[in-house]
């Protein structure tokens, strides 16, 4: 089989596996083991076939089984895991994908001998440092190096092992326990595997990797768990149809979430994993807006900052209050402001920036991309090594940036000549005391604050390699159903015990994520008491999607729930309006206006609604009134020439498109102008009027032909004939050559 032909068999098998159509998978199945020809999977199927068919047996006997459905989810379990080893061993043996290159080859390139020798080895180096600085033993800078040399060497062996094992095996569990033991001093190989394991999860479901996993979501050390709970997450999204045939499973996932601290953590990753959503919007307003502006101002404020040097040297420090104004009115000073509220909120705005420092060597190695910051590896060490640790301590204790853009800011650096970076180091030193004041302060007001600086750093690594990584197209995206979460067993199982639906429902809410939004607030109406607000948030979202038959059912429920509030019954109004349904339009807007008298835009929709209905003589009356209350509101005597107009009372219209045009016309403005004239046979004026009204639209001819079209309704009813029409357009064009 070609890869492309075991990916359609296999999806073919689990499709029908996950639809319960055990005999089409099993068959489907046979025909992957029949060209692995492996003798151990061939008779576990064959006994996956034999079990099925007597149960099969017994059903047709009438034999009133109660573990039947038991049986057959275990079945389908053990044929689903079948199918994914399957999968591995073909693919593995037939495709050029990348993951599969690197499973092929990597045994090769290890530094050891076994899982033992590789936890031994790592073991040697933390002993070796230890006892250099307990015993204060002096090692020569070549053995110290040549130390730190095979330690780090050891770091991919370790990653590629776990990421790529089909099975992991008693001795590789053993290892993967010791590492994650609250004793083990080496925090970076602790991320690593466990990293690696949940990226060979992310490659193929297997129940014990995931139990595992869950192993790890326990851990004391906080950059263990909060690494472990963010994969699991990921995983249990990716395989939430499996669990299903897995009770098991779903039993322990159901004992975490009894942990208080963790279901706290969970519900923040969460958020976190639905926020990485907003991430690609943001990237691209840094590279379309925020950059582009920034780059047109700079040569403004350093011309400003020159002539000042020169003028003012004694008040070089007092900030030019013209900057400000720049940026107010090149909109970026609006920009920025948005994207420190984005910033506070915990948004990844680093990702446009950093995203071009990721071409270094050191990220040629996959595991560099899942490290936690570490100042001593080799790579940058020389950058940490001085006695001034100003900016080490402000990487540290810099939260908001990701541990994969630390590495890329710290190798940028590295190339940079020794003064520059001196001179660099020094600029941290305010900053570094000041982010360290700042961490002691949160960390006193929000305990679990370090939980979710770690846990957010985490996915915004993740995003980075998923996005840009040189082979991250041949990567499943881990992030492709960042708001598929709450359709998710899982899901349920965290919101059964906490609030995360609603927490969940205003976040996509807030951030315009319209369609998950409805899908909690529908969960959230049927699970609770009537709620007016709930209603609301529904129908808005309906709305904003542009399905106002839904907005509006939810609006009318609304407004049973909570009577008179003047927004609903604002809504419900706009609702018919859209429709086309202007009796009830203007019933809701009349209802708008009694509980709240006089507003401008609800006489002005009022009128809309009885010009709709060709009931000119009151949408006048109201227009009327209006001019007398806003006298030289332009969009009143606009809204009033134009009622006129299509009611046949060409000379009102006349008087006020001539105080329309004598003040701020557009180009509809100028189009209304011409058909007045057209229609008062005053057709040199109508001629300079249309003129106008294109050269505003930067068109000619073939525009103002479908615009005359598109009112001719109104035209014929002010006297013009289609010869008219035709005419004039043909008169038009002729001018345009004179």
């Amino acid at each position: 089989m070609k890869p492309n032909q075991i990916e359609q068999t296999s999806d073919h098998a689990l499709k029908f596996t996950l639809n319960g159509e055990l005999k089409k998978a099993i068959d489907t199945t046979g025909l992957l083991a029949d060209e692995l020809q492996w003798g151990e999977i061939t008779d576990r199927l064959s006994e996956i076939r034999d079990n099925y068919q007597l149960m099969l047996q017994y059903f047709m006997q009438g034999v009133d089984d109660p573990e039947r459905r038991r049986i057959f989810n275990k079945l389908t379990g053990k044929l689903l895991q079948i199918n994914i080893l399957l999968r591995e061993e073909l693919l593995l043996r037939n495709t050029t994908a990348f993951e599969y290159t690197q499973k092929r080859f990597y045994p090769h390139k290890l530094h050891f001998s076994s899982a033992t020798d590789l936890l031994d080895s790592l073991k040697y180096y933390h002993n070796k440092k230890r006892r250099t600085i307990d015993e204060e033993v002096a090692l020569s800078v070549s053995e110290t190096a040549r130390i730190r040399q095979n330690y780090e060497r050891l770091l991919p062996d370790l990653f590629l092992t776990f990421w790529l094992s089909t099975v992991i095996g008693q001795a590789e569990r053993t290892v993967y326990r010791q590492l994650l033991q609250p004793g083990y001093p080496g925090t970076t190989e602790q991320c690593l595997v466990v990293s690696a394991l949940t990226m060979n999860l992310w490659r193929m479901f297997d129940e014990e990797k995931v139990m595992l996993l869950i192993e790890a979501c326990e851990n004391d050390n906080s950059m263990i768990r909060q690494r472990a709970l963010v994969g699991l997450c990921f995983v249990l999204v990716r395989y939430n149809s499996y669990l299903p045939y897995f009770p098991a499973l779903r039993n322990r996932l159901m004992l975490l979430a009894d942990n208080n601290r963790i279901l706290d953590n969970l519900i923040n990753i969460v958020l976190l994993i639905a926020g990485s959503s907003d991430t690609d919007r943001i990237t691209r307003k840094m590279k379309e807006e925020i950059l582009p502006e920034m780059m047109k101002l700079s040569p403004m404020i350093k011309n400003k900052l020159e002539s000042e040097a020169q003028s003012k040297p004694d008040e070089w420090s007092e900030e030019n209050p013209e900057w400000n104004e720049m940026l107010e009115q090149s909109g970026l000073g609006e920009k920025l402001q948005e994207l420190t509220n984005l910033q506070l909120e915990g948004a990844d705005v680093y990702m446009s920036t950093f995203a071009v420092l990721k071409n270094f060597s050191f990220f040629n190695e996959i595991s560099n991309w899942f490290m936690p910051f570490d100042p001593e590896f080799s790579s940058i060490g020389e950058l940490f090594g001085n006695k001034d640790q100003s900016l080490m301590t402000a990487f540290l204790n810099n939260s908001v940036i990701c541990n994969s853009d630390k590495y890329s800011f710290a190798l940028s650096v590295m190339q940079m000549p020794a003064s520059q970076r001196e001179m660099m180091s020094h600029s941290f030193k305010a900053e570094a005391d000041q982010l360290a004041e700042i961490t002691r302060d949160e960390s006193l007001l929000k305990p679990n604050l370090a939980d979710k600086n770690i846990a957010r750093q985490y996915i915004q690594d993740l995003y980075r390699f998923f996005r840009l990584h040189p082979q991250h197209t041949e990567f499943s995206d881990m992030f492709a159903h960042s708001l598929k979460i709450h359709e998710t067993t899982f899901f349920d199982i965290l919101a059964a015990a906490s609030d995360l639906k609603e927490q969940l429902a205003e976040y996509c809410f807030t951030k315009s994520f319209y369609e998950p939004a409805i899908d909690l607030y529908k969960e959230l109406i049927k699970g609770s008491e009537p709620s007016a607000a709930l209603n609301q948030k529904l129908g808005f979202a309906y709305q904003k999607l542009g399905n106002i038959d839904e907005a509006l059912a939810a609006y009318l429920k609304a407004d049973l729930i909570q009577p008179d509030d003047l927004w609903t019954v604002r809504k419900i109004a706009l609702c018919y309006r859209t429709k086309g349904d202007f009796e009830k339009a203007l019933e809701h807007y009349r209802h708008v206006d009694f509980l709240k008298p006089g507003v401008l835009s609800t006489r002005m929709q009022l009128a809309k609604c009885f010009i709709a209905l060709e009931n000119f003589a009151d949408a006048l009356q109201i227009y009327a009134q209006l001019e007398k209350n806003y006298p030289d509101e332009l969009k009143i005597e606009r809204a009033t020439g134009w009622c006129a107009f299509i009611a046949g009372n060409l000379h009102q219209a006349e008087f006020y498109f001539e105080k329309v045009i004598s003040s701020v016309p557009n180009a509809v403005d100028y189009l209304n102008a011409g058909h007045i004239a057209l229609c008062l046979k005053k057709r040199t004026e109508a001629l300079d009027f249309y003129k106008k009204s294109l050269a505003l639209q930067s068109s000619g001819p073939e525009l103002l032909a479908e615009q005359l079209e598109a009112d001719r309704i109104y035209l014929v009813k002010n006297g013009l004939t289609l010869d008219d029409i035709h005419l004039f357009l043909d008169a038009y064009t002729y001018s345009l050559t004179r």
